[in-house]
């Protein structure tokens, strides 16, 4: 079995669980602060991570401003969309929309990027995905309990995660970072974004702290914006971005299962039925390889 399959699974399972995080952690501060607390604590876990393996930083400033609107579009915006979002909405839809990921990233690369010829079938699974949208949204009857807004807010998040894709691989591999070292700027350069932000607009917290709303926060960083974000870059540089994009298809499973299970959320029969079709699309768009991969350098100091 190739080593990146037991990089794969926790990666999976951590952030598929991130949606809950996220709703336990709104009951403690503001969106922004899941976000900027989600960013600053991944990044202190990256750089544990960095001391132990001895990987140094990246020294040219071209790198770190590539890599500082990179974390803007794959951490920043999106954590705070999404934890805006879940404010209103279900973990469970959350992560159905999440899914959506591959359909925004084929997008912008035949919109903007154009790094490829897509085929037909990839074109027929993006109309597939936005039917699937649509349909897990319930458009036909207004939306039903969701605010409009929210859900604008997890469409933007992931247009946010498609864009950052393709210019994680048109300027970032290219310069052959070691992955930990990507993956630590991202998420530090995310939180300096995103602390000023935080500090002006709010509250810094909503509620007296407990332990499964501290927890969960903790969590949601070290684990979902630290640990799993390092993995996620190593299974890029070992396998390739298709295959690490492939979480895709697993997080609204797991995300439905604790969403039920824990935090007691409905589910409408239309959401898991447009989620198939998201996934559906989302899997023929990743039919043929959205880019060739080109490895970045394994993790030495």
């Amino acid at each position: 079995m190739p080593s990146w399959v037991y990089k794969f699974i926790p990666m999976a399972l951590i952030w598929g669980s991130s949606f809950l995080f996220i709703e336990l952690s709104l009951e403690l501060t503001t969106a922004l602060g899941v976000a900027f607390w989600r960013t600053a604590l991944g990044a202190a876990a990256m750089a544990i991570i960095m001391a132990f393996l001895k990987v140094k930083l990246p020294k040219q400033v071209k790198q770190w401003l590539h890599l500082w609107v990179a974390g803007i579009l794959m951490s920043a915006l999106p954590f705070s969309l999404y934890a805006y979002a879940q404010q209103s909405t279900t973990s469970i839809l959350a992560a159905i929309i999440n899914a959506t990921t591959p359909l925004f990233t084929l997008l912008a690369i035949l919109a903007i990027f154009k790094a490829q010829k897509q085929t037909g079938i990839a074109v027929i699974g993006l109309l597939i995905g936005l039917v699937g949208v649509g349909i897990t949204l319930g458009v036909w009857q207004g939306f039903g309990d969701n605010d409009p807004m929210a859900i604008a807010a997890l469409l933007l998040a992931s247009i946010s995660y498609g864009l950052g894709t393709p210019y994680l691989r048109k300027f970032i591999t290219p310069m052959q970072l070691p992955a930990t070292s990507t993956a630590m700027v991202q998420v530090f350069t995310s939180a300096v974004t995103l602390l000023p932000l935080y500090l002006l607009t709010g509250p810094l917290f909503v509620a007296a702290p407990r332990f499964e709303t501290v927890g969960s926060l903790v969590l949601l960083g070290v684990l979902g914006s630290g640990v799993a974000y390092w993995l996620y870059h190593q299974i890029v540089a070992e396998a390739g971005s298709t295959v690490s994009s492939t979480v895709t298809y697993t997080n609204p499973v797991i995300a439905t299962f604790w969403g039920i299970s824990l935090l007691g959320e409905p589910l409408h029969w239309y959401e898991p039925v447009g989620g198939i079709l998201v996934l559906l699309g989302a899997y023929l768009t990743q039919a043929k390889p959205l880019f060739r991969v080109r490895k970045s350098k394994p993790d030495v100091g």
